[in-house]
């Protein structure tokens, strides 16, 4: 066992028809770098610690095996607010390089980076501009993108489409798969009164998207805002989240990966599991320990302690992703 610690507390489109560009990468080319590692592996939080149960033992060498089986392994970053200026965090821009730094120093080069969210704090053009710039560092075949709240402040998000959108559908979101595996981009940030929201189009996106699929079809999906009702009165969920989960509950194994509550929360549902990310920026408080997600400051020797990224792996014949959160400290 594995002890992560956290203080804070549709059939697929044919080749033809995936989208291509910044994200749009077609079933071939991404099947180029395919292959997966890791065994089954469910995180718990309990006392304001994540725990890492190994629950297949074939996956206690998978790391080692994977550079020779052509795994395929992903990072999840998320919230580095790029922009933001406060006593929460004074360099966030500084922060983001060390999590970038860390992604680079893994032990091996991910297939692919995804950023659920959150990549600026005012969704200017400069800031954009500079997390564009910052993320190309990353020693990744791919950089894949959703945007948060922040990214869309003022104009519906078109600046984050226009920097980040390429080849998406609507307003951002997309599909792609790699080695079997069904990977779903969703975009809960633009109708927003207090919770998320996904919207009729893409509801329908997604009904579509996975009409044709086998149910033995692992799906991972990737959204800003949580899929579960983590904490409503924050907005800490999706309103018509529940359309899309009844379209997944035929899979044998979904995952959910969202970031916008800035730590890590797990939550099994059948044979759904959501997890949520930590942030690279600052931290919001636990859930109800506040009287509003707002940052939080903690001393500058402890920061790095609730910052961090996620590495994620996942072979072949297993039923689960492999997760391994890290702190930048």
């Amino acid at each position: 066992m594995t002890d992560y610690r956290d203080n804070h507390d549709g059939a697929p489109a044919d080749d033809a028809r995936r989208p291509q560009g910044e994200h749009g990468m077609t079933r071939r080319q991404l099947l180029r770098h395919a292959g997966w590692f890791g065994g089954a592996v469910v995180l718990t939080v309990a006392s304001g610690e994540v725990i890492s149960h190994i629950a297949d033992s074939r996956a206690a060498n998978a790391g080692a095996a994977a550079a020779g089986t052509g795994a395929l392994r992903f990072v999840q970053v998320s919230d580095s607010h790029i922009g933001f200026q406060g006593p929460a965090n004074t360099d966030v821009a500084g922060s983001f390089t060390e999590a970038i730094n860390q992604v680079n120093s893994l032990g091996f080069r991910p297939d692919f980076v995804m950023h659920s969210g959150d990549l600026t704090h005012l969704s200017t053009a400069g800031q954009f501009d500079q997390v564009k710039q910052m993320m190309a560092a990353m020693k990744t075949d791919r950089v894949f993108t959703v945007p948060g709240e922040h990214d869309s402040i003022g104009d519906a998000g078109r600046a984050y489409r226009r920097t980040f959108g390429m080849g998406t559908l609507g307003e951002g979101w997309y599909s792609f798969d790699a080695h079997g595996v069904h990977f779903i981009a969703l975009v809960n940030t633009l109708s927003l009164e207090k919770l998320g929201h996904l919207g009729n189009d893409q509801i329908d996106f997604v009904r579509k998207d996975v009409a044709g699929l086998s149910s033995d079809t692992p799906i991972v999906v990737f959204s800003h805002i949580p899929l579960f009702a983590m904490y409503p009165r924050w907005g800490w969920s999706t309103d018509d989240a529940l359309k899309v989960i009844a379209l997944l509950r035929r899979f044998s194994s979904v995952t959910c990966l969202n970031g916008h509550v800035h730590q890590l929360f797990t939550k099994t549902d059948g044979n759904i599991t959501f997890h949520s990310a930590t942030t690279t920026a600052y931290p919001l408080p636990k859930p109800g320990r506040a009287p509003a997600p707002t940052p939080q400051v903690v001393p500058a020797r402890q920061l790095k302690d609730v910052l961090g990224i996620r590495s994620v792996g996942y072979r072949q014949g297993d039923r689960e992703l492999a997760i391994k959160d890290q702190r930048l400290a």
